[in-house]
């Protein structure tokens, strides 16, 4: 299992670091591929063991890069980014503060399900068990969350398989804050895939009203399910919706108050976690989500009921994704209105404040992945004047 583990550990730095070490793997002899794996390897085992498998010219060499000053290459290299993106997050606030989170291991976020279980409860539980090495502490911001560091094996933990934790970073956690479901209506889950943020609300609503989870991929609901099975949720109803005109979306047209479109996206604010994204990513792929996500917010914003709340989520950092995004939306849906996140947030999530109407998460500055969110609400419709 360990040596699982640093396997896994040395593929993500090399992925994380891609553009960089394939820069220092031009010199040296031998396969280049075997160079990115020494480069890999020896950021996450001892020098000691991971000299036992080298050559005298392989030591030679990773000596030699050692020693490489990295302020002297060029930040695209030294950042490991593709030229497309390097140039759109040099665009953002703090850009080299931002870039170097995302090109850290992220920690392990875990959190309670409010039907079962409460968080003090489940810290003193994990810190009096085999999870105390894993330093369990508070999220900051939720007040669901747990943080975790290291590798922990959390499904195999009796808590997971009681259904009394699940895995979501706490950005994810924050979403539930925004849609702030009520008990008794109907709430859904535009794009719920395997059902994290799902799970969530169904627990605020304390099982109570009909919460829909659509998406598109039958695979991904199935994947759900064992997950909604261990929460102790009644109030799920799992839908394969198509992707257009799909007639169950149609009939629940303007009858649901709250309605979550975490929308398909870039990921790249999540890069912590899946550095291979920058890699696969590109302007083109990018263009096609931007379309899918107007499509998926017109078509999802058809549910909002007079006086319902929508919220728009992306796990991008890119503005083309989330304000861009949203702002299009609003010029062709009037109707529609932006809603304070700060002033949403306030009551559950304490020291939670951003710089305008939007969520806006940064690993650099909250310590979380990179999320967006817009809250909306749609307007009641206009007393008729009274008649004379």
């Amino acid at each position: 299992m360990r040596d699982r583990g640093e396997v896994a550990d040395a593929v993500f730095d090399v992925l994380r670091h891609l553009r960089r070490y394939r820069h220092f793997a031009e010199s040296g002899i031998g396969p280049g591929a075997r160079r990115l794996a020494i480069l890999g390897l020896s950021a996450v085992v001892s020098e000691s063991l991971l000299a036992e498998a080298l050559s005298d010219n392989e030591k030679q060499w990773l000596e030699h890069v050692r020693k490489i000053p990295l302020d002297r290459l060029p930040r695209q290299v030294r950042d490991s980014m593709p030229d497309w993106l390097d140039e759109r997050l040099s665009a953002l606030p703090q850009a080299d503060a931002l870039v170097a989170a995302l090109n850290q291991p992220a920690p392990l976020d875990i959190r309670i399900n409010p039907l079962k279980a409460e968080r003090d409860d489940m810290l003193e539980t994990l810190r009096n068990s085999q999870a105390l090495k894993f330093n369990p502490e508070p999220t900051p911001y939720s007040p669901w969350g747990i943080r975790l560091q290291g590798r922990p094996p959390v499904n195999r933990w009796p808590m997971f398989e009681k259904g009394e934790i699940e895995v979501q970073d706490e950005g994810s956690q924050l979403l539930a804050a925004l849609v702030a479901p009520r008990r008794g209506e109907m709430t859904i889950d535009y794009c719920a895939g395997a059902g994290g943020k799902t799970l969530l609300l169904g627990a605020l609503m304390r099982s109570t009203g009909r919460l829909y989870a659509f998406d598109v991929s039958a695979a991904r609901l199935a994947r759900a399910k064992p997950r909604f099975a261990r929460s102790g949720l009644s109030n799920i109803v799992p839908v394969v919706i198509a992707e257009n005109n799909d007639q169950r979306v149609k009939r629940l047209r303007g009858k649901a108050q709250r309605v979550l479109v975490d929308a398909p996206c870039s990921g790249l604010g999540t890069l912590r976690r899946n550095p291979d994204l920058k890699w696969r990513q590109h302007p083109e792929s990018l263009e096609e989500l931007r379309a899918l996500q107007a499509r998926i917010l017109r078509q999802a914003a058809q549910c909002v009921a007079p006086g319902g709340r929508l919220v728009y989520a992306t796990c991008s950092i890119l503005p083309e994704e989330n304000e861009q995004q949203v702002e299009a939306f609003l010029a062709e849906n009037p109707e529609f209105s932006v809603v304070d996140a700060g002033k949403v947030v306030a009551d559950r999530c304490k020291n939670l404040t951003f710089d305008g109407p939007w969520l806006s998460l940064r690993p650099d500055v909250h310590g979380t992945d990179g999320f967006f969110a817009a809250v909306l609400e749609r307007a009641k419709p206009a007393p008729a004047p009274a008649s004379v």
